[in-house]
């Protein structure tokens, strides 16, 4: 069973309205839609923004509902001035920018006493929607490569300057990184997506009302591509 996470609800109303829907709970505050999407078993929740909703989202997903993976889907403001509004980010890795430690010995980033600040993806499901990106949604541009996360929103030049530097991430929001740390923790494989809708810079609050639409649009054919290609595959939600 495949665990999608969506932090607001546009990122997860249409998925939804194409689940055949076989249960409907709600924990934490949060409403967990179990059921089937284009042949796989999947729960899909919207895990309100942050990095806390999100590591008690994954929580819940592993506890209550057994999930062999976990994708968190979304969107994101571009690090990496190659990357245009509406391409695609998948993570190779993520970590959390606004984890500081330094004054005790610790890597920027780094989890005191745990040894790990970068948090892997997994290889396959990377893959799988690279090869979608490819071959359904040939007009963006897909790049794999580090997601950098922090309860901010990025909405200035020096501070994007400074993630990109420090952290050589492609992209910067604000739930992913905690996904992976969670997951990471519970043994579970897991893969970051994010549609880029704006620069991270002091046009993003402009940027980001305008295109985020735009956005959200192209992660829902990436997840859709996904989906149904696992079901072609005959995966049934094993990559």
């Amino acid at each position: 069973m495949i665990g999608i996470i969506g932090a607001m609800e546009v990122e997860v109303a249409k998925l939804r309205e194409a689940m055949n829907i076989r249960q409907t709970q709600r924990f934490a505050g949060m409403t967990f839609d179990s059921g089937e999407l284009f042949g796989q078993d999947v729960v899909l929740v919207r895990s309100g923004v942050g990095k806390v909703n999100a590591a008690v989202c994954v929580q819940v997903l592993c506890d209550r509902f057994g999930v062999e993976q976990v994708w968190n889907t979304g969107i994101a403001g571009a690090l990496d001035d190659r990357i245009r509004i509406g391409d695609i980010v998948i993570s190779a890795d993520a970590v959390q920018h606004d984890v500081d430690a330094v004054v005790f010995g610790y890597a920027k980033g780094e989890i005191p006493q745990m040894g790990v600040s970068v948090f892997p993806a997994d290889r396959a499901a990377a893959e799988l929607a690279q090869q979608v990106c490819r071959e359904e949604i040939p007009e963006i541009a897909a790049f794999c490569g580090r997601v950098v996360s922090g309860d901010q929103f990025v909405v200035d030049r020096k501070k994007k300057q400074e993630l990109s530097k420090e952290f050589h991430g492609l992209c910067t929001e604000m739930e992913g990184a905690a996904v992976a740390q969670a997951a990471y923790l519970n043994g579970v494989p897991f893969l970051i997506v994010r549609a880029i809708s704006d620069q991270a810079d002091d046009s993003a609050n402009m940027d980001y009302d305008t295109f985020e639409r735009l956005a959200v649009e192209h992660m829902i054919r990436l997840v859709t591509g996904m989906l149904k290609r696992l079901e072609k595959n005959g995966e049934e939600g094993r990559l």
